[in-house]
């Protein structure tokens, strides 16, 4: 199968600052006698407030820290898997509520087509980068589990739902044994695309 290609999405929202200020009143005493009548009160100085609006942003990079993520997933026979590191980056300031995983065919054949016997792909995350043999050497977890190749999915709690957190990725595509002669010498483009969805805003 050719190299696929990854992209991130990301959405920065506009920085607004707002300047005003608070003021105190302070007790206020009140003296009668005679018509005549006084009253004291006090305030603060002016306090600045600044407001700043939340940046939701999501990035993938390879598993040395590139920035480019060319995903090759070669000579994937019947029975088999091929396994590919990438890192996924909440390095926004907002935390995320979802991370969903889009995957659609550029290029297309029966390899895409076939939901039974063709590509499944699945994804899992370790807690620390993974090995060249794609073994963890912390916790791993499940993402994805294996499916067809083409759909979207919700992730399932990825580190990266946090600010400034990562996820080492492990994308796996294998092809069931199930796979025939219909199969040989065909190949695939795929394009793989994270969505962050911000989560929901809370008064504090």
């Amino acid at each position: 199968m050719n190299a696929t290609s990854m992209k991130s999405t990301a959405r920065r929202v506009p920085l607004a600052r707002v300047l005003g200020s608070v003021g105190v009143v302070g007790a206020a005493a009140a003296v009668a006698g005679m018509g005549t009548f006084g009253t004291f009160t006090d305030t603060t100085t002016p306090t600045p407030v600044a407001i700043d609006s939340g940046v939701v942003s999501i990035a993938l990079s390879a598993a040395d820290g590139s920035a480019t993520v060319p995903l090759a997933f070669n000579g994937v026979v019947p029975g088999a898997s091929v396994s590919q590191a990438v890192n996924l980056v909440n390095d926004g300031d907002s935390a995320f509520a979802s991370v969903r995983l889009a995957t659609v065919a550029t290029e297309s054949s029966v390899m895409d087509t076939d939901t039974v016997n063709g590509l499944q792909l699945g994804v899992q995350s370790c807690s620390v980068a993974w090995t060249e043999t794609f073994t963890c050497a912390g916790d791993v977890r499940t993402l994805l589990s294996a499916g067809p190749v083409i759909g979207e999915a919700q992730l399932v709690d990825p580190a990266s739902l946090a600010v400034q957190a990562t996820d080492h990725l492990a994308v796996t595509l294998s092809l069931p044994a199930s796979a025939g002669d219909a199969f040989k010498d065909k190949s695939s483009e795929l394009s793989l695309t994270f969505t962050a969805t911000q989560r929901a805003g809370a008064d504090r």
